[in-house]
């Protein structure tokens, strides 16, 4: 890229480097988009600041116990690395996997790790970034300056996750911890153990435990859907047998699995009864009927919240083996030994994991200013969901809620490539979205439609995040189906990008 580089102020000690590109994050998503620049853009200078110590995101911060992915991983791993090994698979893997990604593309070089990012403003005078950071353990200052900013730091706090406050928790005299900071000193053998919440993680925590503890419960408010299946892609194992390219094997598992995803999001939405027979039937068939009624059918329409995939039925026999048991009840109060619930029983425990989600984080909590006035996103229009009105030269992957978010940090890249490639052709410094005269009286939104979608974490933040339009231009639409190809086709010289 290489577009003109900023004026720098000799007597200024701080500014340091300047960049084209200044990527946030080393995770999934920092990491398929340095990928893409490289490809696309290979002349262009770009850095990637991580605040931990390492690259991975999610799969670096996560240690609990059981750590595994709810996406599968030929759609969950990058489009142009094929991925060998079941669909479900550990954090680890996932490592293992970014990190062949990094080294088989020398992006290692292009990571600063533990600089952690605190402010960052726009000058109109000089059209760059100017990214303040702390690094290392001194959180010594440090100064970039960007063309670009591309925002691939996820969507909640690492540094937290969210536990709410419970009546009394201070008098439990057992340990309270979060799957978030899973603390590596943390025995379980022969500790009861209650994990609190119904999603993904209390999922994979339980059966992961259930053999050292005591006993284990399931604590949940309310059900939580789930899938069942086999931690195996049949096709997949047929075409190796038939010696075809693993690239091929790749690109033909993930049409598979987009095309089923999508039909059966539909499903979900066009006949919603059905499949709620569907998933509760495959739990019943190893509870019972009864057990299945009263602890995994919830009351909201299938995916409506994120339906997490259970590989090989593992929550459920450990279940059935009588190691773990789920119960449904409101939390009144902790007591010394343990939890006393609303229906008036007393959960017994040693240790209480609070696996109830995590903490949003609007854009990585760093304080933006636009010409030295500080930016309210909440205040902002999303483009798509990756730029917003009257800020320029950003980008930000949010991924999909009902499909891999991968999928759209590929997405996002090659749009964003083709978009610092038209800047580079009109000789445009600066690109910021904007409403066109017919968006004017566009009623604006949540960012999310909780009619379609609302967990809690959503919920709880909501009037964080920026807001949508009824347009297409103007919303996050939560479908890659359609993105898949409408992306692409964007026209960048629509008059919802201002150049200058």
């Amino acid at each position: 890229m290489n577009v003109i580089a900023p004026v720098r102020e000799a007597s200024d000690p701080h500014v340091t480097e300047h960049f084209d590109v200044l990527i946030v994050g080393a995770g999934i998503s920092g990491i398929g988009s340095a990928y893409h620049l490289t490809k696309s853009l290979p002349d262009s200078s770009f850095v990637i600041l991580e605040s931990q110590e390492g690259f991975g995101g999610t799969w670096l911060t996560h240690r609990y116990p059981g750590i595994r992915s709810d996406s599968d991983l030929h759609t969950f791993g990058y489009s142009f690395k094929p991925w060998v090994g079941p669909p479900i698979a550990t954090a680890q893997e996932i490592l293992s996997y970014m990190g062949e990604v990094i080294d088989e593309n020398d992006l290692g070089r292009h990571i600063r790790y533990q600089h952690r990012i605190v402010a960052a403003s726009w000058s109109s005078a000089s059209n760059v970034w100017t990214i303040d950071a702390v690094k290392g353990a001194t959180e010594e200052p440090v100064r970039f300056t960007a063309n670009f900013f591309w925002m691939c730091q996820g969507y909640y706090r690492h540094s937290e996750g969210y536990t709410p406050e419970w009546p009394d928790m201070a008098a439990f005299k057992g340990r309270i911890v979060h799957p978030q900071r899973w603390p590596d000193d943390l025995a379980l053998d022969g500790k009861r153990v209650v994990v609190i919440g119904s999603g993904a993680t209390a999922a994979t925590i339980l059966p992961a435990i259930a053999d050292k503890c005591a006993h284990v419960t399931m604590l949940q408010r309310s059900p939580t859907y789930f899938r069942l299946g086999r931690n195996v892609i049949e096709l997949a194992q047929e075409l190796r047998k038939l010696q075809v390219k693993e690239e091929w094997i790749h690109e033909i598992v993930r049409r598979k699995i987009l095309f089923e995803q999508d039909a059966f999001t539909r499903r979900c939405i066009g006949e919603p009864e059905q499949v709620k027979r569907e998933l509760i039937g495959q739990i019943s068939a190893i509870l019972g009927p009864d057990y299945a009624a009263k602890h995994f059918t919830p009351s909201y329409r299938p995916w409506r919240q994120r339906i997490a995939f259970v590989p090989d039925a593992d929550l459920f026999e450990g279940i059935k083996s009588g190691k773990a048991s789920v119960v449904t009840d409101e939390i009144e109060r902790f007591t010394e030994g343990g939890i006393k619930l609303k229906s008036g029983e007393e959960l017994p425990a040693d240790i209480i994991i609070t696996a109830t989600g995590f903490n949003l984080c609007v854009l990585g909590d760093i304080a933006f200013s636009i010409d030295g006035k500080p930016l309210d996103f909440a205040d902002t229009v999303t483009y798509r969901g990756m730029m917003f009105t009257g800020v320029p030269n950003m980008a930000w992957v949010f991924g999909y809620f009902r499909a891999s978010w991968t999928l759209r940090t590929d997405l996002v890249a090659d749009f964003v490539c083709r978009l610092l490639e038209h800047m580079k052709e009109k000789g445009a410094r600066k690109v910021v979205p904007a409403l066109r005269a017919e968006d004017h009286n566009m009623p604006l939104l949540s960012w999310i439609d909780p009619e379609n979608f609302n967990p809690g974490y959503m919920m709880r933040n909501m009037h964080l995040l920026p807001k949508r339009g009824d347009k297409p231009e103007w919303q996050h639409s939560q479908d890659y189906w359609a993105e898949k190809d409408e992306i692409p086709a964007i026209d960048l010289d629509d008059k919802a990008f201002v150049y200058s």
